[in-house]
């Protein structure tokens, strides 16, 4: 009797059973990260049949979860992000509810018609599809634990399979949903509240590399750094090579030339496509002012250089994405600086540049002459260092 409980076909040892369910579930992450997310929901990467179906059936056995559900309700969250509309966003509900029960908060919207309708197009609908993996959700899940009970013994089996069946709706639905817009480091600004968990996406499978998503959503490589590692996609490059995946977007790497005296209609162009590559060149440029400026301040002005105290983190950030108590803050510090004045202004007309308008390409092209021209004899250097760099974009 104890033998069947805790002894299975393969009888392995208790660390044998838990270096088998990371592997499992490992397996599982790989399946949502490729699968559901980079190519379903964002149609980043085509897979062959035998790929694709092999990812279907595997989630099926071990979540459950049904690829227009899924596909749908992140298509939302990136449609809506940080919004009361948002499915999932801790800004909304709070950290707390998404990173422990944002498993019920996906259901709830998983279950939405006008979601599904709107969101979840595109989406497997084969007989199969329809008469299983949709129809019957749960027979995969019994299928799991019926394999992984023989396999490893009545009680290994059983936490095995209650390890699988908690993998994804911990680490998805309430850490990366999670956390993932709440705390981490970020590498562009985004306008919404996404964060780099940890630059070596291992665990999550390159998930953990959240904000470098939400910059560039249809990008195959979630990796953006040398020093960050996407383990998703090592596993597209070598399905690539063996034929079973065909990469379709990647984020856009900006190309430099020698700075142009006259901005032209390809400059233009170029600065809106990189427009992120901008903002975070704008944000280091920024940083270099506000030391020179807390120097300057500390040294001749004390008062004014303690309304620049702890407002370092937040350059860069737009001012609507700071509480009300920041707001106050950041608008004491731009007060005791000009330049720091300044620059936040210049920021807000560099926007404008990629935001939906109706100017022409001539007015475009302007427009961002006239800004390089006073960045240029605005005398703050980080500035006109930046401005000839903006000049360079192509």
């Amino acid at each position: 009797m104890h033998s069947l409980l805790f002894s299975g076909a393969l009888d392995l040892p208790w660390w044998g059973c838990v270096l088998a369910a990371l592997a499992l579930t490992h397996v599982t992450i790989a399946s949502v990260t490729i699968f559901l997310h980079r190519h379903q929901a964002h149609r980043a990467l085509e897979l062959h049949p035998a790929a694709s179906h092999f990812f279907r059936l595997w989630l099926w056995l071990t979540t459950g979860m049904v690829t227009k559900q899924w596909a749908a309700v992140h298509r939302k969250h990136h449609a809506k992000c940080e919004t009361p509309d948002d499915p999932h966003s801790p800004q909304v509900y709070g950290l707390s509810r998404v990173l422990w029960r944002g498993v019920a908060l996906y259901a709830k919207e998983a279950s939405s018609k006008e979601t599904l309708a709107r969101y979840g197009h595109g989406t497997p609908d084969d007989w199969i599809e329809r008469h299983l993996y949709t129809r019957h959700q749960v027979l995969g899940i019994v299928l799991t634990g019926l394999a992984d009970m023989a396999l490893f013994g009545v009680v290994p089996g059983a936490l095995v399979l209650l390890v699988q069946i908690a993998w994804i709706p911990f680490w998805a639905a309430g850490v990366v949903n999670g956390i993932g817009h709440y705390w981490g480091y970020r590498n562009w600004p985004a306008a919404d509240a996404s964060t780099n968990l940890f630059p070596i996406g291992i665990v999550i499978g390159g998930e953990e590399l959240h904000n470098n998503h939400h910059a560039f959503p249809t990008s195959a490589r979630l990796s953006s750094k040398w020093y960050e590692f996407d383990i998703g996609w090592l596993y597209i490059r070598m399905l690539q090579a063996v034929g079973l995946a065909r990469v379709k977007h990647l984020a856009p790497k900006p190309r430099l030339v020698a700075p142009r005296a006259d901005i032209d209609l390809d400059t233009v162009q170029a600065v809106i496509r990189h427009h992120y590559d901008v903002l975070s060149n704008y944000t280091r440029s920024l940083k270099k002012t506000y030391a020179r400026e807390f120097g300057r301040l500390r040294e001749h002005a004390p008062q004014q250089a303690r309304a620049l105290r702890g407002v370092k983190a937040w350059l860069g950030k737009d001012e609507g994405a700071l509480g009300p108590s920041r707001q106050a803050q950041l608008s004491s510090a731009l007060n005791a600086s000009q330049a720091l004045q300044t620059m936040y202004a210049m920021r807000r007309e560099l926007t404008v540049l990629w935001a939906r308008s109706g100017a022409t390409g001539e007015q475009l092209v302007r427009r961002l002459q006239d800004w390089c021209e006073r960045a240029e004899d605005s005398g703050i250097a980080p500035l006109a260092d930046f401005s000839v760099r903006l000049r360079s974009y192509a």
